[in-house]
């Protein structure tokens, strides 16, 4: 798991490297040289922020994203008011965050205050003339879909790949417990989940990837599949075969299995063991994804039974 440790701690300073001629700080004595001049050839995007401003906080580091994603087309400067007030009196700054686009020399288009990605990325796009397109975006599909295709070696690497970029990609993140998890990883996963931040925690694709743990840390396995299914097709009406049968059938994934062997239990005694096969069930349905085909047909088989 230390490849997870390392990716999430990974230098994402905008800053550094091939950044420094995309994004910049600048200041009352440079900002004609920095966004004036530049910006007769590209736009020049001017965020106005402040230490003790926590929208600023937000904000910049999605316009930094996107001027990125932008790839040239779009530069970035940052100017820290506190440090340049005779500069933001002159262009009237009134509040932070503030952000001015300059084209030829001027400016020609901004808004005030945090805004989401997509704001963002639209106001880009409009400046560049053309979509801007999220490369993370890509990767992570194809994460995904690798995960799908149960190839954990590849989709590990991408999410890998996603998160030296974007350490805080929650995506990512929980892609990266469910490979982990499916590789037989589990202690070096508990002890990561262990030490993330609760809030982190509780952000809905890693919360996903935290019940796929939970669920693997039972211990089922392959070997206790056929013993389940003995006991089940011995007495049909032993609730606990029942409840082993799903746990063995998540464990091998076995999906629409897992569904009726709880779909099982909570037909014949929904109050058993403390409703554990309602509870496991919504728990197979956190671990697979909301979308997934086993988790929308087992909703609605649970519906069904809910409710009639």
């Amino acid at each position: 798991m230390s490849i997870i440790l390392d990716a999430t701690a990974a230098n994402t300073t905008p800053t550094a490297g091939q950044d420094k001629d995309l994004i910049k700080d600048s200041s009352v004595e440079t900002f004609v040289q920095d966004v004036i001049e530049p910006s007769m050839e590209v736009p020049v995007v001017v965020d106005f922020w402040a230490p003790w401003c926590g929208p600023c906080k937000s904000l910049t580091p999605t316009i930094e994203k996107v001027t990125r994603e932008a790839g040239g087309r779009v530069k970035l400067v940052k100017v820290n008011i506190d440090e340049n007030q005779e500069l933001a009196m002159q262009l009237r700054i009134q509040s932070v965050p503030t952000v001015y686009a300059f084209k030829g020399g001027r400016p020609v288009d901004g808004f005030q205050g945090a805004q989401p990605e997509s704001e963002v990325r639209a106001f880009y796009e409009r400046l560049a003339g053309g979509p801007i397109e999220s490369p993370i975006a890509a990767i992570l599909d194809q994460a995904a879909g690798a995960l799908a295709d149960d190839d954990h070696e590849t989709a590990h690497g991408l999410y890998v790949g996603v998160l030296e970029r974007e350490p805080q990609n929650e995506t990512a993140i929980g892609g990266m417990i469910r490979c982990m998890v499916a590789m037989g990883e589990i202690e070096e996963t508990r002890h990561f989940v262990d030490n993330m931040a609760e809030a982190d925690r509780l952000k809905a694709p890693i919360a996903s990837a935290i019940s796929a743990l939970e669920l693997a840390e039972t211990g089922y396995s392959k070997e206790d599949l056929d013993v389940a299914r003995a006991k089940v097709a011995a007495n049909p009406e032993d609730l606990q075969a029942q409840f082993d049968l799903g746990m063995a059938c998540f464990a091998t994934n076995k999906r629409e299995e897992a569904v009726n062997a709880m779909i099982a239990i909570i037909r014949k005694d929904r109050s058993w063991n403390d409703d554990a096969g309602r509870t496991q069930l919504i728990k197979f349905f956190e671990a697979w994804g909301p979308m997934d085909p086993a988790s929308v047909a087992g909703r609605r088989a649970l519906s069904t039974v809910l409710f009639s």
